[in-house]
C-alpha cells in the first residue's frame, strides 16, 4: 500500500510494492502515472458499495423525470389548456419536450464542462440541484408558459447530470467493468421509469377495469392535478439525492489532472484497501497510464476539436445518439400520446406504456452480467433487432391485449438495451482533461435527434397505419447502430490507451 510522507511543500515520496515515485505537485512526473496505474490494476469495485446507490439515486430520478411526462401529459395538457382533449395531446406534446431537450442541450454544453475544471462531485451537487427545482417549477405551472419554462430549467440540470454521472463512473470503476457498473446504475433508471410511468397511470388516469386501465386509479373530476404531484415527488427524490452526493469522492484521475497527488493518492489508498478484501493485488503496469497528464485545457472544446483522432469521434458519436434519440425520446415521452393518436383509448395507451417499462428493467438487470461479454457497439444491432419485433409486435396485436403487453415490454427493453454500453463508450471516448466535455457535446448536442422524433417525425404518425408509424420510430434505432460500428474498441483497455 502506498503510503504518503509529509512535509511541508516538498515532494513527498511513497512506497509501491517496491517501486519508488515522486509526488511533487507537477503534474507531468511518474507520480500521477503511478497512481493511476495502481487505479488501472483493481479489478473489483473499489468504492463502497453505497455509493452506487447514492450515483444511482440521482439515476432514478433522472428518469423518472424523462417518463413522468409520458403518462402524465394528457391530464397536465387538458388542466392548462381546455381546448385539449387526448387525442390532440399529441400535437401539444412536442413543445415542451422540445424545450426540455433543449434545457439538456444548454446545461450539457454550458454547465458539463466547468465539471473538467471544478471536479465532478462538486458539479453533481450543482446539477442535481438545478434538475430538483425545475421539477418543484414544474408542480406549481400554472399555465403552459411557466410549465415549458421549468421544463427548460429541469433539462438544463438533467442534461449536464447525466454526462458528469456517466464521466465519474468511468473513472473510477475497474476497467474489466466500466460498462457493467454503468448498467447497474442502470437499474436505478429503471426504478426511475417504472415509478414515473406507473404513478402517472395511477394519478393522472380515470379508474379503468385492467387491463385496459387500474381499477384504483385515481384522476377525476375532483382530481385533476395528480401531474402536480408527480413533478412534487420529483422534486423530493432530487432533495434526497443532493444530500446524499456529498458523501461521494472526487475522481482520482481527475485530481491527479490537477495536480492534486496528496488528494488522490488518499482516494486511490482506500481504493486499494478495499480491494485488497477480495484478494492480493497485482503489480501496477505503469504504461496502463499516460506518463504525461496534463491539465484541463481553459477551452476544452478547442482542446477536442484541435485533434483528427477526436475531431472523427464526435462525427460518429455525435451521429449515433442523434439518430438513436429519435427512437428513445419517441417512446419514452410520448409512447402513450403516439398510441392515443393511433387510437387506443388512453387508458389502454397508458396500460401498454407502464407494462412495457418491466422490459427496461428487465433488460438492465440482465445486462449487467452480460454487457462485458461483447464489445459495446456490437450491442446496439441486438438492440435494434429487439425493438423492431417489438413494435411489429404492438402493430399486430389489435385487441389481443397480452400481445401488446409483450410488444411494449421488448420495445423498452430493445431501446433501452444499447443506452448503458454506449453511455460506457462515449466516456471511454475522450480524455480525462476533457472527458465530461467530450461526453456532453455528443450526447448533449444528440439529444436535437429526440427533439426531431417529437416535433418533426410526431405529427406524421396519426396519419399511418400503427405498423408503418412504430417501423419507422424504430428504424432510426437501425441507424445509429450502423453507425457504431464504425466507432473504436475500448472494452478492457486502459482509458489513457483509449484516449490518451
Amino acid at each position: 500500500m502506498a503510503r504518503l510522507e509529509r512535509g511541508g511543500d516538498k515532494p513527498a515520496g511513497t512506497k509501491e510494492r517496491g517501486v519508488k515515485v515522486s509526488i511533487p505537485r507537477d503534474v507531468s512526473t511518474p507520480a500521477g502515472q503511478m497512481i493511476v496505474a495502481r487505479l488501472e490494476r483493481l479489478e473489483v469495485w473499489s468504492l463502497s458499495y453505497t455509493f452506487i446507490g447514492i450515483i444511482g439515486l440521482g439515476f432514478l430520478f433522472t428518469f423518472y423525470d424523462i417518463f413522468d411526462i409520458n403518462v402524465s401529459f394528457i391530464q397536465t395538457c387538458i388542466t392548462l389548456d381546455p381546448r385539449c382533449t387526448p387525442e390532440t395531446a399529441l400535437g401539444a406534446l412536442p413543445f415542451p419536450v422540445v424545450l426540455n431537450l433543449l434545457g439538456y442541450v444548454v446545461g450539457t454544453l454550458v454547465l458539463s464542462p466547468i465539471a473538467d475544471r471544478i471536479g465532478r462531485r462538486n458539479m453533481l451537487l450543482i446539477t442535481m440541484l438545478i434538475t430538483g427545482l425545475g421539477s418543484l417549477y414544474n408542480a406549481f405551472a400554472t399555465d403552459f408558459v411557466s410549465f415549458n419554462l421549468a421544463r427548460i430549467i429541469t433539462g438544463i440540470g438533467i442534461g449536464a447530470d447525466l454526462a458528469i454521472v456517466n464521466t465519474y463512473i468511468n473513472e473510477v470503476a475497474p476497467r474489466r467493468a466500466r460498462a457493467k457498473f454503468t448498467t447497474i446504475i442502470f437499474v436505478m433508471s429503471a426504478l426511475g421509469a417504472i415509478a414515473g410511468i406507473w404513478l402517472g397511470l395511477f394519478l393522472t388516469t380515470p379508474a379503468t377495469p385492467w387491463p385496459l386501465g387500474l381499477p384504483f386509479a385515481q384522476a377525476s373530476p375532483g382530481f385533476e392535478n395528480g401531474w402536480r404531484w408527480m413533478y412534487g415527488i420529483g422534486a423530493l427524490l432530487a432533495a434526497v439525492a443532493i444530500l446524499m452526493r456529498f458523501e461521494l469522492p472526487e475522481s482520482p484521475r481527475w485530481l491527479v489532472g490537477q495536480g492534486r497527488m496528496r488528494e488522490a493518492d488518499t482516494v486511490v489508498q482506500a481504493m486499494e484497501r478495499r480491494a485488497e478484501g477480495h484478494g492480493k493485488l497485482t503489480e501496477p503496469v505503469v504504461e496502463d497510464a499516460a506518463a504525461l497528464i496534463p491539465p484541463p485545457s481553459k477551452v476544452p472544446y478547442r482542446d477536442l476539436f484541435s485533434s483528427p483522432l477526436y475531431r472523427r469521434r464526435i462525427i460518429l458519436l455525435f451521429s449515433m445518439w442523434f439518430f438513436g434519440y429519435i427512437t428513445v425520446y419517441s417512446y419514452a415521452s410520448g409512447f402513450t400520446s403516439v398510441l392515443s393518436a393511433l387510437h387506443y383509448p388512453p387508458p389502454e395507451a397508458g396500460v401498454i406504456a407502464a407494462v412495457g417499462t418491466f422490459g427496461f428493467l428487465g433488460e438492465a438487470i440482465i445486462m449487467s452480467f452480460l454487457v462485458e461479454k461483447l464489445e459495446r457497439r456490437h450491442w446496439l444491432p441486438i438492440a435494434a433487432a429487439v425493438t423492431l419485433v417489438g413494435a411489429i409486435l404492438v402493430a399486430l396485436a389489435g385487441t389481443v391485449i397480452a400481445v401488446a403487453f409483450a410488444g411494449a415490454i421488448l420495445i423498452f427493453a430493445g431501446f433501452n438495451m444499447w443506452v448503458s454500453p454506449t453511455y460506457a463508450m462515449t466516456a471511454e471516448s475522450f480524455p480525462t482533461r476533457a472527458r465530461t466535455t467530450g461526453f456532453a457535446l455528443v450526447d448533449g448536442v444528440g439529444h436535437i435527434g429526440g427533439g426531431i422524433g417529437v416535433l418533426v417525425i410526431a405529427p406524421f404518425l396519426p396519419h399511418m397505419s400503427t405498423l408503418a408509424a412504430l417501423t419507422l420510430i424504430s428504424g432510426f434505432l437501425v441507424v445509429a447502430a450502423v453507425i457504431a460500428q464504425f466507432t473504436t474498441h475500448t472494452r478492457n483497455r486502459p482509458l489513457d490507451r483509449v484516449s490518451p
